[in-house]
């Protein structure tokens, strides 16, 4: 798959773009299913909602589900991704962001390269964020609200890499999130736009831009798989400390893509 040069051009310019109904209802159903599965295992990835035994997010899916490690080989996420980042990139982060119906939390107004930046000492924002709707994303159930353009302000007050407010494991978006004056200037100059689609649908977006979500207050469930491709040159460097496996990808060969005849729905895991 190759995107258009007026989708290169709007994801350029607006600093996102949205793929609607990419994949079809087989395949979702399929990634749900192998979703439910992976919500099941124990272990550090899980991550739940404060004060709740709601999950708010799964990591690393892709190391343990084969439909996941064939999704992100797929030439429908993995071409656009070699489009505009680059011909090598590879699996930095992949999660699963859970926001059950009525009780789904929000995110503060972020951007992304910051936290990774501070985290694990990824020197450049040459990544794409490939999110995948699992379930209708809807202006009624959180949908993600970009503020068109504000990819090219760069990464805002960066705090530096090592930072004692980010020494955890997981970076809470309310750790970096921006300012309401920044963010009342930042609106009026951009606008505010959220991502909505059929399940199925894909919304590509850079790692510098501002957005963020709304709790879900909606008898809708909204459930969104993220997968952050980097550039195989654009690794972490070395910290005093380094973030799991489960949150950064280790696994830094370029990605190949797979036969999507087979291995969405069967789940044929790629090596």
């Amino acid at each position: 798959m190759k995107l258009t040069p007026s989708q290169v051009h709007t994801y350029q310019e607006q600093g996102f773009v949205v793929l609607r109904a990419l994949f079809d209802a087989e395949e979702v159903e399929s990634l749900r299913a192998s979703f439910a599965r992976d919500s099941r295992a124990p272990g550090p990835h899980r991550v739940r909602e404060d004060g709740t035994d709601e999950l708010r997010a799964v990591y690393a899916s892709h190391q343990r589900q084969p439909e996941f490690a064939s999704l992100i080989r797929s030439p429908r996420l993995l071409g656009p991704a070699r489009q505009l980042v680059g011909p090598e990139v590879y699996m930095y982060q992949f999660k699963i962001n859970s926001k059950p119906a009525f009780s789904g939390g929000g995110w503060s107004w972020h951007q992304d390269f910051i936290a990774w930046h501070a985290a694990d000492n990824l020197p450049e924002p040459r990544l794409l964020n490939v999110a995948l709707f699992l379930d209708d994303a809807t202006e009624h159930n959180g949908p993600v609200i970009f503020l068109p353009g504000s990819h090219r302000r760069g990464a805002g007050g960066a705090p530096s890499p090592g930072e004692p407010a980010l020494s955890g494991e997981h970076v809470d978006p309310d750790e970096i999130s921006l300012g309401r004056d920044e963010m009342r200037e930042l609106v009026a100059r951009h606008g505010m736009e959220s991502a909505k689609g059929p399940a199925g649908s894909v919304v590509l977006f850079h790692p510098e831009i501002v957005h963020g979500s709304a709790t879900n207050m909606s008898p809708l469930p909204r459930r969104l798989l993220i997968a952050t491709y980097n550039d195989v040159r654009n690794q972490p460097r070395p910290t005093k400390r380094v973030r799991p496996e489960y949150l950064v990808g280790r696994d830094t060969r370029t990605l190949q893509s797979t036969d999507e005849s087979r291995t969405i729905v069967d789940g044929d895991l790629i090596p």
